[in-house]
């Protein structure tokens, strides 16, 4: 695996009963990089997140994360690249039981000898990092706003320090306005930390202000991986309606070119 590689995953299959998702996918994530990973309803966009967090079981292939073999790795290797990596679910996955600082708390009590006082500054601050008020530290997920959930999702997802964190559809469900601010943090914690962000998302504008790089899922594969102008010249159908439908121009349209993603 080449050392410029976060993440390396070659002919994987992901079948449920005769259902056939991914058939033979191939994928690169270069370290330090923003991909986007998007494609039409079924495609198993989200499929292939948890495949590579080891939540789905493959039915063949190869995942490489930081140059380990994830799926021939013992245990303890294993979980020592666990540790690296961070993961914001679409709906946060809080529980609804602990406030938000013991959510966040919740990956670091794993860590033996941590102090409690240290365990909660540590929390406060990914808190704060994740750009949520001090005071939300006390609130339970009940009490949040959609946009401050995900926030929290995300400060969670930030506890253990990661190389890598994946997202998956962070803007969903939100305002324009939400949408936005998620898209500026995401931007700015990838260049800040030098973070390697595993995208799942629909949304266009997320593409534009985050995306360095875009994976198309299509006809149970990565149809075509690439920058934004790269996009704009395929000529598959459903990126072409993709790229250059309303939406898109829309999206375009908002935004300078700034050279991440075209």
């Amino acid at each position: 695996m080449s050392e410029d590689l976060a993440i390396r995953v070659r002919g994987l299959v992901n079948r449920f009963g005769p259902h056939v998702v991914h058939d033979g996918l191939d994928l690169d994530v270069r370290r330090g990089e923003v991909l986007g990973i998007v494609g039409g309803s079924g495609t198993g966009k989200s499929v292939l997140l948890r495949s590579i967090v080891g939540l789905v079981k493959p039915a063949s292939g190869t995942i490489e994360v930081l140059g380990t073999d994830l799926r021939t790795a013992d245990p303890e290797t294993r979980r020592a690249i666990e540790l690296r990596w961070g993961v914001m679910f679409q709906d946060g996955a809080l529980f609804s039981s602990l406030t938000v600082r013991e959510n966040v708390e919740v990956p670091l009590r794993g860590i033996e000898g941590l102090d409690p006082d240290l365990r909660r500054a540590l929390a406060d601050m990914k808190i704060a990092l994740a750009g949520l008020p001090a005071k939300a530290a006390d609130n339970y997920p009940s009490e949040l706003s959609g946009g401050m959930r995900k926030r929290a999702g995300l400060a969670r997802a930030l506890a253990l320090d990661p190389e890598i964190v994946f997202l998956d559809e962070p803007t969903a469900g939100l305002d324009p306005i939400g949408a936005s601010a998620f898209d500026v943090l995401i931007r700015q914690l990838s260049q800040t930390l030098g973070l390697t962000v595993f995208l799942v998302t629909h949304d266009l504008d997320t593409l534009h202000a985050c995306c360095d790089r875009i994976a198309v899922l299509a006809e149970k594969k990565v149809l075509v991986t690439g920058t934004m102008a790269d996009m704009l010249q395929v000529d598959h159908p459903w990126v072409h309606e993709y790229f250059h439908g309303p939406r898109a121009r829309a999206a375009q349209d908002a935004r300078e070119p700034d050279g991440r993603a075209g």
